[in-house]
């Protein structure tokens, strides 16, 4: 798996946040909506790294890719990691 280095990654674009911000949903919604756009944003990049379209991950690809990015994080530093937590 690469680990392309980014100065930051979003995974919710501002016109992406803007439009959930003017629907007509709930507060809760609203957070859902946020989750699923940058689940959907990360899902895209680990297929990216996995080289298959994003139909075909598996959960165990899923699951491998955040254990490798824990593992980069873990021996080189957050920076070194895709997600930055």
């Amino acid at each position: 798996m690469t680990q392309p280095q980014q100065p930051t990654t979003q995974f919710l674009s501002l016109e992406e946040s803007a439009a959930v911000d003017a629907a007509l949903l709930s507060s809760h919604e609203k957070f859902l909506t946020r989750l699923t756009i940058s689940s959907l944003q990360l899902l895209k990049h680990i297929a990216q790294d996995a080289g298959v379209a994003i139909e075909e991950l598996t959960p165990e690809q899923v699951i491998a890719w955040f254990e490798e990015d824990g593992r980069v994080r873990r021996e080189h530093g957050s920076e070194a990691a895709f997600l930055k937590w």
